[in-house]
């Protein structure tokens, strides 16, 4: 099963796919969709949209995961998230891409075991998981331990079938 994850960012939107195979989980890429804050904001949107349509047409995932909303104090900030993850889920529904949402407790939860967990220790151990050597970006590894959550999550539930 191949998984694209979804880091939902109005300036940076992280991505990364992951393989299970049997009990195996396999990096296959990660990156970021990245655009500068002077640009409007409909532009980095569309942009969003279309990188999200253009990377599922290349690796052909078989589901995505995507981070759901989260309370925020700012409601700007919360809004331009919620337009971003829009563009990402119309993308996924446009190129028939079963969509599944976690939480970042759950995420966190999934991956560190741990809820409450930083930026920095959900990157250690999706580096230590995908045995990914180097520098990978923040929003890299949350999009990839978005995936790693959904394969945990999936496991449990076919087990249940």
């Amino acid at each position: 099963m191949l998984v694209l994850g979804v880091d939902p960012g109005s300036r940076i939107t992280g991505y990364g796919l992951v393989e299970k195979k049997d009990n195996d989980i396999t990096h296959i890429h990660s990156g970021l969709i990245k655009s500068h804050s002077k640009i409007p904001f409909y532009k980095r949107i569309h942009k969003i949209f279309q990188s999200m349509v253009d990377i599922i047409g290349h690796y052909q995932p078989e589901e995505m995961a995507i981070e759901d909303l989260f309370y925020a104090k700012n409601i700007q900030s919360s809004l331009k998230l919620g337009h971003a993850r829009g563009a990402a889920l119309i993308a996924a529904v446009q190129c028939d891409i079963p969509i599944f949402e976690y939480t970042p407790l759950e995420i966190k939860k999934s991956v560190v075991g741990y809820g409450r967990a930083d930026k920095e220790q959900v990157r250690s151990m999706v580096q230590m998981i995908l045995r990914i050597k180097g520098d990978l970006a923040l929003d890299a590894s949350d999009a990839l331990a978005t995936a790693i959550c959904h394969v945990n999550w999936s496991r449990f539930e076919s087990v249940g079938r």
